[in-house]
C-alpha cells in the first residue's frame, strides 16, 4: 500500500467563495449532507473515508463532503495498465489540491480473482481495505459514490439474473455489517445531476473505458436496456429506485424474522459445518426456509453474489427432503434424517 499525505501544517479549512452557490452544486451538496445526516446522525463528529475511483460519481461526492476533510482511499485494481495509473495519479492530484490525506492500495486483482470473477474479486478487496484502513486511521464511516443510476442497473441487473424478490433491495443505503458503516449517500441523486454538478465546478474525472465494454453485462443495461427503458418513462430511475426503497424497508422486517427462525432451528456450528434442525424445518414453508438460509448466509459473511434465486429454492427443497447438492462459494448441502448440514468444501 503506497500512501500520500498532505503535511499537517496544510491541514486547514479552505475557503471557496463561490464554490457552493449556484444551481446543482449547492442542491447536490446539501443533498449528501441531508443523507449522511439521515444515514448516521453524528457522522460529521467522526473522520471519515470516502471512496474515490477517480470517475465522475465518486469525484462528485468528494467534492460535496471535502470540508468535512475526509480520507481519500484509492485502489489501483492494475488492470488497465497505464489508463489504471494515470486515474491513481490523478486521485493524488485531486486531493492534494483539495488538501485532504490521501492513501492508495496497488494490488493485481487478476491475481486475487481465482474462482471469483473479477468485478466480485475487485470488490471483494476495495471493501476489505477500506474496513482496514478505517481501522487503522480510526474513521468512523466510509462513503462510496453510488447513484440513484447505479440503483436501477443494480436492481435490473439482479432481476435479469434470477435473483427473485430479494434482489429488488439493490444497492442498501447504508451497510452496517462490518466493522465501520459504509454509506451512499449519493443514492438520491441521478448519473445525469452528478456530471451538472462537476460542469458548474469545471471539475474534471476520469472515464473508465472498461464501462463501455459490452461483454459485461452491467454495461449492456447502462447502454442498451435503460435508454431504452427512458423511452417508456423519463423518470425509470427514479422509480426502479423507489421500488428498491421499499424492498428494503420490507427486507429489513424480514431480516429480523429470518433472525428468529434461525435461532430457533440452528444446532451448535462446527468450524465447516452448519446443523439445522430438519425435523423443525419440516414445520415450515419453503419460503419461511429461504429466509432463514439466506440469513444465514449473511450472518456467516459468505457471498451471494452467485446465489439465485433457483439456488435457495432448490437449498429449501434439499431440507425437505430432496437429494444433496453443491452450491456456488463451495458449499455441499444434504439432509440426513433430522439433520440438515451445510458444509463449506476447503479450497484445494
Amino acid at each position: 500500500m503506497e500512501e500520500c499525505f498532505t503535511p499537517r501544517s496544510e491541514f486547514r479549512t479552505p475557503h471557496f467563495p463561490r464554490l457552493y452557490r449556484t444551481g446543482t452544486t449547492v442542491a447536490l451538496t446539501d443533498a449528501v449532507a441531508d443523507a449522511m445526516g439521515r444515514l448516521l446522525p453524528g457522522w460529521a463528529d467522526a473522520p471519515g473515508i470516502v471512496a474515490v475511483s477517480g470517475g465522475a460519481d465518486s469525484v462528485a461526492l468528494l467534492t460535496a463532503l471535502r470540508n468535512h476533510r475526509p480520507i481519500v482511499a484509492h485502489v489501483n485494481h492494475l488492470l488497465r495498465g497505464d489508463e489504471s495509473d494515470a486515474e491513481e495519479r490523478f486521485v493524488r492530484e485531486l486531493a492534494e489540491r483539495f488538501a485532504v490525506p490521501c492513501r492508495v492500495l496497488r494490488i493485481d486483482v487478476a491475481r486475487e480473482a481465482s474462482d471469483e470473477n473479477l468485478e466480485a474479486a475487485a470488490r471483494t478487496v476495495r471493501y476489505r481495505w477500506f474496513a482496514e484502513l478505517a481501522a487503522e486511521l480510526g474513521a468512523g464511516w466510509i462513503a462510496t459514490g453510488h447513484t440513484a443510476d447505479d440503483q436501477a442497473e443494480t436492481v435490473l441487473h439482479r432481476l435479469i439474473r434470477g435473483t427473485g424478490l430479494q434482489g429488488l433491495r439493490g444497492i442498501a443505503p447504508i451497510r452496517r455489517d462490518g466493522p465501520v458503516p459504509v454509506v451512499r449517500p449519493l443514492l438520491g441523486a441521478t448519473r445525469a445531476e452528478v456530471v451538472e454538478h462537476l460542469a458548474e465546478l469545471g471539475q474534471a474525472y476520469r472515464t473508465d473505458s472498461s464501462n463501455a465494454d459490452p461483454r459485461f453485462t452491467r454495461n449492456r443495461i447502462r447502454h442498451e436496456l435503460l435508454p431504452l427503458l427512458k423511452t417508456f418513462g423519463t423518470e425509470v430511475v427514479r422509480s426502479l429506485g423507489r421500488t428498491a426503497a421499499q424492498a428494503e424497508e420490507f427486507f429489513e422486517e424480514q431480516r429480523i424474522a429470518g433472525e428468529r427462525l434461525l435461532a430457533e432451528v440452528e444446532f451448535p456450528a462446527t468450524a465447516d459445518v452448519v446443523t439445522l434442525d430438519a425435523a423443525k424445518l419440516d414445520a415450515l414453508g419453503e419460503p419461511a426456509i429461504r429466509l432463514l438460509l439466506r440469513t444465514l448466509w449473511a450472518r456467516e459473511g459468505w457471498s451471494m453474489s452467485a446465489m439465485t434465486f433457483a439456488h435457495w429454492d432448490r437449498m429449501a427443497k434439499i431440507a425437505k427432503g430432496a437429494p444433496a447438492a453443491d452450491f456456488p462459494g463451495g458449499f455441499h448441502v444434504r439432509r440426513a434424517g433430522r439433520f440438515l448440514t451445510i458444509r463449506r468444501m476447503k479450497s484445494s
